[in-house]
């Protein structure tokens, strides 16, 4: 059989999808089929002196005990969620809560991320966007929404006038990147939006632009998904008492992959724009 060559461009890219999906050892070149019988165990005849009573057969192997239930174990206690909501009541400004997240130490995605993302833009400004967790280039750089989606999130806010320079402030439910961008899990999800959650307080702004599915169903604490909430004006009641209109969009990421849905959100824009005008903002 004639084998063919392995290019070296595609051997990096394989390499790079298994640092993507936190593969870092390999355990053998043929998978291993766990359900698969041993072989028999040959049984040698030992002759013996005409025995008075017959002997047992020799077992093939010796039987399994079936295994023992376990009560699972949680990966992240219910305490952290709390932990997080103690340390983010503690912090009166945006820098006291930026810090606190930097130390804390209760989410397990913080270890496997290069860097924390916390927020990026014009802190107090009037639209505050909220995402779903930083990817591949927002854990390089420890901004939010740097990557080609963020690119496309800056090419639609520009057509109705605005910028991050100028009237954004942008950040994310989560602030350390899922390996290999896998959806963060519920429990991740609680710790961080605690901070989330005092980060929109002290920000004030005067509409929250909530993107994606993820990012929706944490904050506003439903199960809905995103293609029926998606240009349905909501308000968001903070822990402080404050209230805040909420608008839920898709994900840039999402409108990259569907192209055909950037006309929904072009129309989320436009509604946005009218609310920000009613507020007299701009």
């Amino acid at each position: 059989m004639i084998e063919t060559a392995f290019a070296p461009q595609d051997a990096a890219a394989l390499l790079r999808w298994y640092v993507d999906h936190g593969l870092d050892e390999t355990i053998g070149e043929e998978a291993i089929d766990r359900f698969a019988l041993p072989p028999p165990t040959a049984v040698v005849a030992t002759p013996v002196a005409a025995p008075s009573t017959p002997a047992a057969p020799t077992p093939i192997r010796a039987p399994i005990a079936p295994p023992v239930a376990r009560a699972p174990v949680p990966l992240e206690s219910p305490q952290l969620a709390e932990d997080a909501r103690e340390v983010s009541r503690r912090a009166t400004t945006i820098a006291e809560l930026e810090e606190a997240v930097r130390a804390f130490e209760g989410c397990a995605l913080k270890r496997t991320a290069k860097n924390t993302v916390f927020a990026d833009g014009v802190a107090g400004a009037p639209v505050m966007i909220v995402g779903e967790a930083p990817g591949a280039d927002e854990d390089r750089l420890g901004k939010p929404f740097v990557g080609v989606s963020g690119q496309l999130m800056d090419r639609m806010f520009s057509a109705i006038g605005m910028s991050r320079e100028r009237d954004l402030y942008i950040t994310n439910i989560l602030f350390w990147r899922p390996p290999g961008n896998r959806t963060p899990t519920l429990s991740e999800q609680a710790i961080c939006l605690a901070f989330t959650r005092r980060h929109i307080e002290l920000a004030r702004p005067k509409v929250v632009v909530l993107a994606g599915g993820t990012a929706v169903k944490a904050v506003l604490n439903t199960t809905e998904g995103i293609t029926r909430l998606r240009g349905k004006w909501t308000t968001l009641t903070l822990d402080d008492g404050s209230e805040v209109p909420v608008l839920p969009t898709f994900h840039p990421a999402y409108l990259l992959r569907t192209p055909a849905s950037k006309r929904q959100s072009w129309a989320d824009l436009l509604s946005l724009d009218k609310r920000l005008k009613d507020l007299g903002v701009r």
